[in-house]
């Protein structure tokens, strides 16, 4: 009898798609295998086995399946399952979730690590030749060297001799690759080649857990006995309140019972900092995964998942979430309202708290959502009992909440009492503190040099020829770019409206505050951290570790610099302009610059006394800062439950945006009042739009907007079908075949 499997594509495609299997091919265990098929006229993928069985389809002929790449699945049934949910959920295929989750290199062939070894030749393998052999080379130094750091670094003649990479040895020995290959041409020296891991192989001692502070152990009781009444407790804790070690405690204790955790957080910036950590307690036992690291290791370290011997822990942020685990036990998600955790593009569209809990629900396993400001839909589910809800309010050893010092920049710039972007208050405050030998973190949420660059002659200012937007000036690169499409051309000399050479920057970026602070504080060690400064792994972990080293005296940062980093000697932070977060056109506006600038506020005085944070903006009678300032979290929580019911937003109603794009604008808004129509019908009032984004037009590409609120009483998989249906009728028309369309649910 004939065998066929339902396979999963790396493409954009809903559903499965069915193939042959042959029968010199038969396998035992297929389900989580990748076998080559082919697809279209020409072309060849990875795909992913998800259903084995002897249906033939009928009404077309059944392609055969090419090479079995597996003995054994790469991808779990629960990973399966997993997807599946998230497929329906977020209205995508499971092709772009296959394609999101798996490392590039297991969607092709993945070759390992291999690594070219020395030992001696078999003629020379006792110690008499080898000292002959030194003798012989007493005119041919280099040669000589090389031999005897060989002979130190392997020792070839004891009981356990050790082994030394062709590449080591002619760094050890600093001589070139022509001295190694005049020693193998003489037969003395051979290469062999030996498959290695690019894990980390460094062995780790594991210390005793720290003891609590009594805060800290009642919290964690607290939190033990939420998990006895629900699966996800909310640990509302204020910033520097020892969090983690309560986290650290926890994992200990799941580990004791023989299951996994999966720690989460919000930005790859964290993860130095709490590794360190849980390998002072966990050792070898902690596996870390981002994407910073190369798809090579993402790969090893998935495979080691697949093993008999995988991490007991794994720390990552939200693509951890995608990893195979044997046994899960609990997942710590820190900083849990961090919008990081909600991926925008490309699809899937998720967000990976509540991912995380679905994950855990497969496995039995408990959720700890921690955070200093969560999210007003947490808050909620916590209040009405669907979450258990802990509290700890006071820092740990009892330090003080910083003092918040709120500078109204109107009043500052009439009597002339600003240098740059800095009140007078906040240069003073920076002086004092490097006066002391004390450290200060500045905050300022747009990289760049500045993001507006006018021809003072004309007006002229320079603009994305993609998207809808001005280009940011890059000073040091001497460039003009576009953060939305990368677009980049050299920043002008002269108008090309006017030929004046006249231009004024408009605007402060990160590194146009690095410049002024050069300027006002010339002897300050200064760095900056934003996507500019942070491409690799490495540049992450060295600003951190020379601010954490004291070699550093000024970080100045975007939003980084909020996401849970603990430092001790930081005395002063400054909020340069806290006016961009407030006058972003969303509905959690407001729930943002709370968010942000209460953690920002947190990086200060955490074992350095009580710190001081400057928040310098125009709208010093803005509603949520006095919340701010008074830690007040129930209150604006209040403040905010309230408008989100009379506004019909979340946690009362679900939204979904739904997005279309395309080159024509004229056949672009055709299509989107089509689209706005037949959601009216279905829909009626819940339906706004369609309208224009705050930016209409990206890579060329022409958008319009349409948003849907739904009441949670609807069923959530009926109105998503709905919306599947509806736009697989629209896009199928012949008309429409260029547009796209789709659907980001609960956006951020």
């Amino acid at each position: 009898m004939d065998k066929f499997v339902d396979v999963i594509l790396p493409l954009p495609l809903q559903g499965t798609f069915t193939y042959c299997i042959p029968h010199n091919m038969e396998c035992d265990e297929l389900v989580g295998c990748r076998v080559v098929v082919p697809f279209g006229p020409k072309k060849h993928y990875t795909a992913l086995v998800a259903r084995v069985h002897c249906e033939a389809p009928e009404g077309y002929e059944v392609k055969t399946v090419l090479e079995f790449l597996d003995t054994a699945p790469v991808v779990t049934p629960g990973q399966l399952k997993l997807w599946e949910w998230m497929s329906k959920y977020y209205l995508c295929s499971v092709g772009e979730i296959y394609k999101a989750a798996v490392p590039q290199g297991l969607k092709g062939e993945f070759k390992p690590k291999i690594e070219t070894r020395v030992m001696l030749s078999a003629k020379w393998r006792d110690e008499k030749g080898v000292n002959l052999l030194l003798q012989s080379l007493s005119r041919a130094p280099r040669q000589k060297r090389l031999l005897a750091v060989f002979l130190d670094a392997v020792r070839p003649f004891s009981k356990d001799p050790a082994e030394i990479s062709k590449h080591r040895l002619i760094e050890l020995a600093q001589v070139s690759a022509n001295i190694y290959k005049e020693l193998q041409d003489k037969g003395v020296l051979e290469t062999y080649e030996v498959e290695v891991g690019r894990l980390d192989a460094e062995t780790y001692e594991a210390a005793p857990l720290n003891a609590l502070s009594a805060a800290q152990q009642k919290a964690l009781e607290e939190v033990k006995e939420g998990f006895g009444n629900r699966n996800v407790v909310l640990l509302h804790g204020v910033t520097s309140a020892g969090k983690t070690e309560i986290y650290i405690h926890l994992i200990a204790e799941t580990i004791k019972k023989g299951q996994q955790a999966l720690y989460m957080l919000p930005e790859i910036a964290l993860t130095k900092q709490i590794v360190d950590r849980l390998r002072r307690v966990f050792g070898s036992r902690v596996g870390v995964y981002h994407s910073k690291f190369s798809d090579s290791e993402r790969v090893e370290i998935w495979k080691k998942q697949l093993g008999d011997e995988p991490y007991d822990v794994i720390l990552g942020v939200r693509s951890s979430l995608f990893m195979p685990f044997k046994n899960l036990g609990l997942i710590i998600v820190d900083e849990e309202h961090e919008n990081s955790y909600k991926q925008q593009d490309p699809a899937p569209r998720y967000n990976a708290r509540n991912a995380a809990i679905v994950l855990a629900s497969q496995f039995g396993a408990k959720v700890l959502l921690g955070t200093a400001t969560p999210s007003v839909e947490s808050y909620y589910n916590a209040t009405v009992g669907k979450y258990a809800l802990v509290n700890l309010k006071t820092r740990h050893r009892s330090l003080q909440l910083p003092e918040i010092v709120v500078l109204d920049m109107q009043e500052f710039q009439r009597r002339k009492l600003v240098t740059g972007p800095f009140s007078d208050p906040l240069v003073d405050a920076m002086k004092d503190a490097l006066v002391s030998g004390q450290q200060i973190i500045l905050f300022q949420n747009r990289r760049g040099y500045a993001p507006l660059l006018e021809c003072r002659s004309c007006g002229w200012v320079p603009k994305c020829k993609h998207c809808d937007v001005s280009l940011t000036l890059h000073k040091k690169a001497g460039k003009l770019t576009c953060h939305y499409c990368g677009y980049t051309i050299p920043a002008p000399v002269h108008c090309p409206n006017c030929e004046e050479r006249n231009f004024i920057d408009l605007g402060y970026g990160t590194e146009k505050i690095e410049n002024d602070l050069q300027n006002i504080f010339p002897d300050a060690r200064i760095a900056r951290m934003d996507l500019d400064t942070t491409r690799t792994r490495s540049s992450y972990e060295n600003i951190i570790n020379d601010f954490q080293a004291g070699k550093t005296d000024i970080l100045i940062g975007t939003q980084m610099v909020s996401k849970g980093l603990d430092f001790d000697n930081v005395a002063v932070v400054g909020i340069i302009n806290a006016d961009a977060l407030l006058n972003y056109p969303d509905f959690r506006a407001t729930e943002r610059a709370f968010q942000l600038m209460s953690q920002v506020a947190g990086r200060a005085g955490r074992k350095s006394g009580q710190g001081k944070v400057f928040l310098q903006t125009k709208m010093p009678e803005a509603p949520v800062i006095p919340f701010i300032v008074g830690n007040d979290y129930a209150s604006f929580y209040d403040q905010q439950i309230g408008e989100r019911m009379l506004f019909h937003y979340p946690p009362f109603y679900r939204l979904v945006y739904v997005y279309v794009k395309h080159r024509d604008v004229h056949l672009l808004e055709e299509f989107s009042v089509l689209v706005g129509k037949g959601l009216r019908e279905v829909f009626k009032e819940r339906v706004l739009g369609p309208d224009l984004p705050p930016v209409a037009r990206v890579k060329q590409l022409y958008i319009r907007k349409i948003v849907l609120k739904v009441e949670n009483s609807l069923s959530q998989y009926k109105v998503n079908e709905t919306l599947l249906n509806m736009m697989d009728s629209y896009c199928s028309h012949p008309r429409y075949k260029g547009i796209q369309m789709y659907y980001d649910v609960d956006p951020m």
